[in-house]
């Protein structure tokens, strides 16, 4: 896998660094999350990545709504659930901005990735969610993996090749849902349809003759682009290396 860092996730840079790739957290629109199946919306998610692929960012990034109380709650909860997360599992997280496949086509933005020690490659990845108190009542009741979120976790397995990959729920008042996530059947099923969607992706770009906006002030750095971002910060290196925070 490859890391980029030097911005936070949410932010323009983060936008740029994901514009026209396959992320996990819309494989659902890929791959059906119960069966694993290729998705009826996999042509459409296809012609929107198209369109970030051709024009700047500021065309298609939608802000999120600070006035809406879950975005809000999200945004709160969520370094108070990173703390539980590490005090309950004594595990070594590192924040990171976004990591792509080796190939480059795919990527996905994981809340951490999860080290075996603070000088060690990372081993893990976490996807953390801080839902309504109600849904994480009903995660709880239903136990494992919830199915809405099964693309997703399987889609960061693929993308990154590591070995587990944890779900963690989180709202106050109420214990944690933790569940780790080893490669299987249904991570096999992910790859595959990624792939047979990277195809029609690019059949369907060839048929109209787009070509990808490269913006001129950056172009040596195409993947990372913004105007507060300096050449150090949008660096781009493997995990062979140590992470970097």
């Amino acid at each position: 896998m490859i890391v980029l860092n030097g911005f936070e996730q949410g932010t323009a840079e983060w936008a740029e660094a994901r514009r026209g790739i396959a992320t996990a957290s819309c494989v659902s629109k890929i791959i059906t999350p119960a069966k694993g199946e290729l998705s009826s919306q996999a042509r459409d998610y296809a012609c929107q990545l198209i369109a970030e692929s051709v024009v700047p960012p500021h065309y298609w990034i939608e802000a999120p709504d600070l006035n809406s109380p879950f975005v809000n709650h999200g945004i709160t909860t969520e370094a108070e659930a990173l703390k539980y997360f590490v005090f309950e599992t004594g595990k070594h997280i590192r924040k990171v901005g976004f990591v792509k496949s080796d190939c480059g086509r795919f990527g996905c933005s994981p809340d951490a990735l999860v080290l075996p020690a603070p000088d060690e490659k990372p081993s893990e990845g976490l996807e953390l969610k801080c839902p309504a108190h109600k849904t994480h009542v009903k995660y709880l009741l239903d136990g494992g993996l919830p199915v809405e979120y099964r693309p997703q976790v399987h889609a960061s397995l693929v993308v990154t090749g590591l070995a587990r990959w944890n779900f963690m729920s989180y709202a106050i008042g109420l214990p944690p849902l933790i569940v780790t996530v080893e490669p299987d059947e249904y991570t096999e099923k992910v790859r595959k349809g990624l792939l047979a969607f990277w195809e029609m992706y690019q059949e369907l770009k060839a048929r109209i003759g787009v070509k990808d906006y490269a913006p001129p002030e950056r172009r040596e750095h195409p993947t990372v682009w913004g105007p507060d971002v300096d050449d150090k910060a949008n660096e781009l290196f493997s995990l062979n290396a140590t992470v970097e925070a």
